[in-house]
C-alpha cells in the first residue's frame, strides 16, 4: 500500500509544468507561513522585553542622528 506522500508524489508528477510550478509555490509559502509564525512570536517577546528594558532604565536610546553617523563612518573606513 502507498503512503500518502508517494501517492501525492505520484500525483504531482503527473501535473503540466505550469501545474508544477503552481503547486511548488503554493508548497513553499505555505513552509514560510509556518516559519514566519514562529519568528513573529519571537520578535513580539523580543520587542516587548527591549520596551521592558527601556522603562526600567537598563537601556538607554540613542538618537538616529547619531546612529546613522557612525554607521556612515563606519562605512567609509
Amino acid at each position: 500500500m502507498k503512503s500518502t506522500v508517494d501517492q501525492v508524489t505520484e500525483d504531482a508528477l503527473g501535473l503540466s509544468k505550469k501545474q508544477k510550478f503552481a503547486l511548488a509555490e503554493l508548497l513553499l509559502e505555505s513552509a514560510d507561513a509556518e516559519e514566519d509564525s514562529a519568528a513573529e512570536t519571537a520578535w513580539i517577546s523580543e520587542i516587548r522585553d527591549r520596551i521592558e528594558a527601556i522603562d526600567q532604565g537598563h537601556v538607554v536610546g540613542v538618537n538616529y542622528e547619531e546612529v546613522k553617523k557612525t554607521a556612515e563612518t563606519r562605512l567609509r573606513a
